[in-house]
């Protein structure tokens, strides 16, 4: 009995570690989101492999029903795996999914994953840089309710790089936000399917990104970056 919460990284089956493989091929079962790359589960050698994703309007699961299947087969006497794109402490609802198993007495072991707000590193894209900034905030973009964080418009005012996670929706009104607080001309990456061979980029400014993803729209999920260091990304 054991639930084991796994960073699957980004996109690339690559970016996964070394541990999160290892309890991948000792797990008996594996619950998996939608965006992992389903390369990754090649992995496994014994697991069943069972599908919970979630995505925008479209939930093959609700989170209740993930916790409740979780706690079934772990109870069982099941070693579960969950496993998340990214790291499942970064709005993975991975500490939800802990809480649930600790009281029900399910040991848990939790596995990092490299998160997907460093896709811009293989772009070339540093999150700081000596001169420039020196620290970022990682903010997703709505909360619960799906209005916009209020940690957007503290943002919007600050020297660090910005990273928003599930923002495109709503990318018009944050770049309003930005703008307020004087960005206008800050340079703008949005990066979609940062690591996947699809992977796409959009560059501009605060001021000319919404424009530009009008004309040219790429698909979530996609994280935005805002910061001087996007103006080191070169093609």
């Amino acid at each position: 009995m054991k639930l084991s919460l796994i960073g699957a990284g980004p996109g690339d089956k690559k970016l996964i570690t070394l541990k999160a493989i290892e309890i991948l091929k000792e797990a008996d079962a594996i619950l998996y989101d939608a965006l992992v790359n389903p390369e990754i589960l090649e992995y496994a050698e014994k697991a069943e492999k069972i599908f919970v994703g979630k995505r925008k309007s479209a939930h093959h699961l609700t989170q209740n029903e993930i916790n409740e299947l979780i706690i079934r087969r772990a109870v069982s006497g099941q070693h579960v795996a969950r496993l998340k794109s990214g790291d499942p402490f970064i709005f993975g609802r991975g500490y939800e999914e802990m809480e649930i198993a600790h009281r029900n007495n399910i040991p848990v072991e939790v596995i990092p994953g490299v998160s997907s707000i460093q896709v811009g590193g293989p772009l070339k894209i540093p999150l700081t840089h000596r001169g420039t900034n020196d620290s970022f905030w990682v903010v997703t973009a709505t909360n619960t309710n799906g209005n916009l964080s209020k940690d957007l418009l503290l943002a919007a005012h600050s020297a660090s790089s910005l990273i928003l996670l599930m923002g495109l929706h709503k990318l018009e009104e944050i770049m309003q936000l930005m703008a307020i607080g004087g960005k206008n001309e800050c340079p703008v990456a949005i990066i979609s399917k940062g690591s996947w061979p699809d992977e796409q980029i959009l560059k501009g400014t605060v001021g000319s990104i919404v424009s530009l993803y009008k004309q040219n729209p790429i698909p979530a999920p996609s994280i935005i970056i805002i910061s001087p260091t996007v103006a080191l990304f070169t093609e």
